[in-house]
């Protein structure tokens, strides 16, 4: 969903940093594309290159957890059970203040169940000023295929739906309500 973001706002004129994590996806050609490996790469960059944007869409989380300890060589396998202790990682959305924020920050939700009420509370938590939720729990949307079906929750109670259609699709309309929404912020502003 992130690369078609990318391509859909590059389509629409903007500038595009694409800051990514390991796929198998060719980048969009004129974004200027930051390759990371890791959450806490992840979180540095994604905090050295805030400040330069206007929207700030955050579409793929890091995995919730990390190993506590990793092993630097092989660990082999014996015939004992073997556990692996996790923390938390480094919640980069969350670490995002509203205080002092210039761009507009757009969160995603990938939720199995009660879908609106997490949406929604994941706004408030996370400070967003918009969350897109997708229903992950579907085989034929969301992750790991070309679809996706999104309800979008504005920080001022609004919400607006996009139905089943390809994420080329989803991403063009996204970059529409994101781009009016950017210039509703501006024009309050003045």
């Amino acid at each position: 969903m992130g690369y078609a973001i990318a391509e859909a706002t590059l389509e629409a004129g903007h500038d595009v940093t694409l800051i990514s994590g390991p796929v198998n996806l060719d980048p969009p050609r004129s974004a200027h594309v930051i390759s990371v490996s890791t959450g806490d790469q992840m979180y540095s960059a994604v905090h050295r290159h805030a400040r330069e944007c206007d929207v700030l869409v955050m579409c793929a989380a890091v995995a919730d957890y990390k190993p506590q300890k990793v092993s630097r060589t092989k660990i082999k396998k014996r015939n004992e059970t073997l556990s692996l202790e996790l923390v938390p990682t480094r919640d980069i959305l969350a670490s995002l203040s509203k205080q002092g924020r210039e761009f507009l920050l757009v969160g995603f939700a990938a939720e199995t169940n009660d879908i609106e009420e997490n949406a929604r509370q994941k706004l408030r938590a996370k400070n967003c000023d918009i969350i897109v939720a997708n229903d992950v729990s579907r085989a034929d949307s969301g992750m790991e295929t070309d679809a996706n079906e999104v309800t979008i929750f504005f920080r001022n109670g609004e919400k607006k739906k996009i139905s089943r259609a390809s994420k080329k699709i989803i991403a063009r309309e996204l970059v529409k309500i994101l781009a009016n929404s950017r210039e509703k912020c501006l024009t309050k502003k003045m």
